[in-house]
């Protein structure tokens, strides 16, 4: 992979993980108003936790591309 290629697919990258962080940010600002409005549907409660998990692992893939661990 060429030096220009790699840095559209890190720029790819940078969008996706903002994106996929406003989403998990969103959803844990509608998992808190649910809990603080008293709507305890808790099968809906439990899918947007499960959801906000999903967005987690991605979030965390998608950062350990842009950032590997290197071992000095």
């Amino acid at each position: 992979m060429n030096m220009s290629s790699r840095m559209e697919h890190d720029e790819v990258l940078r969008v996706q993980l903002a994106v996929l962080k406003r989403e998990h940010r969103d959803l844990d600002e509608a998992i808190h108003a649910m809990q603080e409005l008293g709507h305890l549907d808790a099968l809906r409660l439990q899918r947007l936790k499960k959801q906000k998990l999903a967005l987690k692992d991605r979030i965390a893939m998608i950062d350990d591309q842009l950032n590997p661990d290197i071992i000095a």
